[in-house]
C-alpha cells in the first residue's frame, strides 16, 4: 500500500476527533503551513548533523538546518538543555490574537512563547554556549528560535513529532525572520526521544541542569538546491532542454539520411550526356560541368563517345521527351543519359540526383551502383535457344495441382507466349 494511503487509513485511529481521512489530511497540511515546514519535507536542503561528543563512541543524528537564522560555516559546540527543564509559561500569558501580533499557548516542551525562567530553579549561564532543545508543534519554527534566543541560547534543536516520526523537515519562515541570529536545526522524532533519554541519564550538569555536549555541523553542497526558486527553474527548464536535444538529434539523423539518399556530384558529372542536334544525337563521354564547356564547342568537336557505340534498345533513341519537365527535347538541349538509358535535361536531372534522390525518376534505378551491361536483341530477330528454354519453363507441368479460378488465365497466357516464341 502506498505511504499516503496507509496514513489516510490510520488517520481515524491517530485522531479520533477527525474521523474522516480528508479532514485529517487537511488538518495535517494546515499544520505544516502553520509551523513553516515543507509538507512531507519535499524540498532539497543542506544536510547537517547533531553529534553527542562526550560519549564514547559518539552518537550522531542526521539533521536539517533551517532556512532562517545563522548559517553555520563552522561546527558549533555547546551544552544541550531542554527548555522544559527550567522554564514555565510567563504569568498573565493568555492565548489571544490581534491584528499586529499573534500569541500562542506557552509550552516549555514545544518552546512556544511566552516562557520565563522558573522561580527558585536553575537556569543556564548566559555567558556559556548552550543549545536549547524543543519539540515540533504549537507554533511556527521561527517562534521557537526567537524564544530560545530570548532566553540566551546560541542555537536551537527542534525534534519531530509522533505524527510523522521519520520526516526530516525543512524549516522556513513565511514572515520576516531577520531578527533571528541563532542557528536552528531539525532532527527526527525518534532521535529527539533518544536525545532526551540520554540527557535524563547523563551525569554531566551545567548550572545544576543535566546536559550533554552537543556539536552542530552543516554540510553545504557546491550547488545549494534547497532554494525553491532554483528548484522551480530546474523543473521548468528541464523538459524544454530535453525537447531541444531530441529535436537536434532528429535533425542530425534526418540530414545524414538525406545525404545518404543523394548522389555525389562526381558520380553524376561522370555520367554520359548528349546534345540533340535537331536530326540526331551528338554523344559526349567526358563529364560536363556547367560553365566550363560550351555547347557549340562540343558540337564543333564532333567526337562521338565510344561508350555509346554499343547496341542499345530501339526505344532509347526514340526518346524525345524529358520525364521531369514533360517537354520535348529542343535543338542544342543537353541531355543526361542514366545507366538505365533514360534521358532527361541535364540541369534538371543533375539537380534531382545531387540534391534530392540518387534514383532514376522513371524506373528508380540507383545511379551510384554498378549495373551489368544489358543485352538487347532486335524485336524482329527470333529468340535463341536460351530464351526459348526460359519461356518453356513458365509453362505448367503435367503434374501441376488442379486448376483454380485464376489458373486458366495464367495457362492461356503461357500458351500464347509459347506459340509466339515458336
Amino acid at each position: 500500500m502506498p505511504p499516503l494511503l496507509a496514513l489516510l487509513a490510520l488517520a481515524p485511529l491517530l485522531h479520533p476527533a477527525h474521523a474522516h481521512p480528508a479532514d485529517w489530511l487537511h488538518r495535517f497540511s494546515a499544520s505544516a503551513r502553520e509551523d513553516g515546514s515543507w509538507f512531507w519535507g519535499w524540498a532539497w536542503a543542506a544536510d547537517g548533523a547533531v553529534s553527542i561528543v562526550d560519549r564514547s563512541p559518539s552518537v550522531t543524528f542526521p539533521a536539517r538546518p533551517a532556512s532562517f537564522g545563522l548559517e553555520l560555516a563552522e561546527p558549533l559546540l555547546g551544552y544541550v538543555i531542554p527548555l522544559v527543564a527550567f522554564t514555565v509559561p510567563c504569568a498573565g500569558n493568555d492565548s489571544h490574537e490581534d491584528t499586529t501580533t499573534r500569541y500562542y499557548n506557552a509550552d516549555p516542551v514545544q518552546g512556544c512563547p511566552h516562557l520565563c525562567v522558573a522561580d527558585g530553579g536553575h537556569s543556564p549561564d548566559p555567558n556559556e554556549s548552550w543549545i536549547a532543545l524543543v519539540q515540533r508543534g504549537g507554533c511556527p519554527f521561527v517562534e521557537k528560535a526567537r524564544q530560545a534566543q530570548r532566553l540566551g541560547a546560541k542555537a536551537v534543536v527542534v525534534g519531530g513529532d509522533s505524527v510523522n516520526p521519520d520526516a526530516l523537515l525543512n524549516m522556513y519562515s513565511e514572515r520576516d525572520s531577520s531578527d533571528v541570529t541563532i542557528a536552528a536545526t531539525f532532527i527526527k522524532y525518534w532521535d529527539y526521544v533518544e536525545l532526551l533519554s540520554l540527557i535524563a541519564a547523563s551525569n554531566t550538569t551545567h548550572s545544576g541542569l543535566k546536559t550533554l555536549s552537543l556539536l552542530l555541523s552543516t554540510e553545504y553542497s557546491a550547488w545549494e538546491w534547497y532554494s525553491p526558486i532554483i528548484t522551480f527553474i530546474v523543473i521548468l527548464l528541464l523538459p524544454s532542454l530535453l525537447t531541444f536535444i531530441t529535436l537536434v538529434i532528429h535533425r542530425v539523423r534526418a540530414a545524414r539520411a538525406a545525404q545518404r539518399d543523394r548522389a555525389p556530384e562526381d558520380v553524376v558529372h561522370g555520367l554520359p550526356w548528349r546534345v540533340w542536334t535537331g536530326t540526331g544525337w551528338e554523344k559526349h563521354e567526358a563529364p560536363y560541368v556547367p560553365g566550363e564547356r560550351d555547347v557549340e564547342a562540343g558540337l564543333a568537336a564532333g567526337t562521338p563517345s565510344t561508350s555509346h557505340d554499343v547496341e542499345l534498345p530501339a526505344w532509347v533513341e526514340q526518346q524525345v521527351e524529358c520525364a521531369i519537365c514533360l517537354e520535348e527535347f529542343a535543338k542544342n538541349d543537353r541531355v543526361r543519359v542514366l545507366p538505365c538509358y533514360h534521358m532527361f535535361h541535364m540541369d534538371e536531372v543533375d539537380e534531382w540526383l545531387i540534391h534530392k534522390k540518387k534514383l532514376c525518376p522513371v524506373c528508380k534505378l540507383d545511379v551510384t551502383r554498378p549495373h551489368p551491361p544489358s543485352t538487347h536483341a532486335s524485336p524482329h530477330s527470333p529468340p535463341d535457344d536460351h530464351e526459348r528454354e526460359h519461356v518453356l519453363t513458365d509453362l505448367p507441368s503435367p503434374t501441376s495441382p488442379p486448376a483454380q479460378e485464376t489458373t486458366p488465365l495464367l495457362q492461356d497466357n503461357a500458351e500464347h507466349r509459347y506459340h509466339a516464341v515458336s
